[in-house]
């Protein structure tokens, strides 16, 4: 019977600390991208640009963007 560590699985870093790394970055690009949708509103921009610039429907942008 072979025993791995993490390392030997995972010579880029130890996967439960690169997981917390990544969920930290998606995190911060969530907090980013309601602050840009939030300034596309306020400077007149459509649900319609602002959906096709995420690659979402209008209404997916809408119903996760609008009035919060």
């Amino acid at each position: 019977m072979i025993i791995r560590t993490a390392q030997d699985l995972e010579p880029e870093g130890e996967p439960i600390a690169e997981l917390h790394r990544l969920a930290g970055i998606r995190s911060e690009i969530a907090r980013a991208e309601e602050t840009q949708v939030r300034r596309a509103r306020l400077a007149g921009y459509s649900w319609q640009a602002i959906a096709g610039a995420l690659g979402v429907t209008k209404q997916a942008a809408r119903r996760k963007y609008g009035r919060r």
